[in-house]
């Protein structure tokens, strides 16, 4: 029987959840429903950011790109987080580029009124915050992981971080673009993904992956991912709390 998806929600969002009622009221109205088809771009590097995004079932990934063109990802963002850090840093715009690399919805909100919500030192600017500090860590810990571990450890770190994301085990996604992602060739890919799947952790056919051995990617990933989703966690805890009580 097809599994029907709950109707996109605004609850379905980690932060925006946290909000009590007084908070998320005079926010409601401003959060616009936009559907983020796979590979747009958010926004490019040196772009002024106009809007943030909280992703509810999209999956966003943050690049850093170089003269050449080659690109890594510093960072993704799910349901777990927002697009656009930098507007209430006070930055306004980024070195990094922004891509949707699951497609999926979120909701759109004017960075003008994120910032007028943010300066009101209520809860939604403890939470962006905390969520900040997160994403730090994340983007740190894949520069360590990049650069010490084997091209399968980093690719089950990050079909992990990927499955934490999504409400099932199967994900759409080419090896061409998770060897962008990852900044390593397309053949390092080819065999990391060929030892996954000859181990019977994963299930691959061109585009689509299917993990089917979750305890195993747990078993062949580097430190990194335990790094990541301990900080995670340790610093939106109540948020979980808040969304399941």
């Amino acid at each position: 029987m097809t599994r029907i998806p709950p109707p996109p929600s605004p609850s379905q969002n980690h932060l925006l959840a946290a909000l009590p009622t007084a908070e998320f009221e005079p926010l409601a109205p401003h959060l616009e429903l936009v559907k983020l088809p796979l590979g747009e771009m958010l926004y490019e590097p040196g772009d002024q950011l106009l809007h943030a995004y909280f992703p509810t079932t999209a999956i966003v990934s943050l690049h850093y790109v170089m003269e050449s063109g080659a690109s890594a990802e510093s960072a993704g963002v799910g349901n777990e987080g927002v697009v656009g850090i930098s507007l209430f840093m006070g930055g306004n715009t980024t070195p990094s580029s922004a891509v949707v690399q699951t497609a999926g919805h979120a909701y759109r909100l004017a960075g003008g009124k994120l910032v007028q919500e943010f300066n009101r030192a209520g809860l939604l600017q403890r939470l962006l915050l905390r969520y900040t500090q997160a994403l730090m860590t994340q983007m740190s810990q894949t520069a360590a992981c990049n650069r010490h571990h084997s091209v399968e450890q980093q690719l089950c770190r990050w079909l992990l971080l990927t499955l934490d994301r999504l409400p099932g085990n199967d994900l759409v996604m080419t090896q061409e673009l998770i060897a962008s992602m990852l900044g390593v060739r397309r053949e390092g890919i080819t065999e990391a993904a060929g030892n996954l799947q000859r181990a019977g952790v994963i299930s691959y056919r061109r585009g689509h992956i299917a993990v089917l051995d979750r305890t195993g990617l747990e078993q062949r990933v580097c430190e990194c991912y335990g790094v990541v989703k301990t900080e995670l966690d340790r610093l939106l805890c109540d948020v979980r709390y808040r969304q399941n009580g």
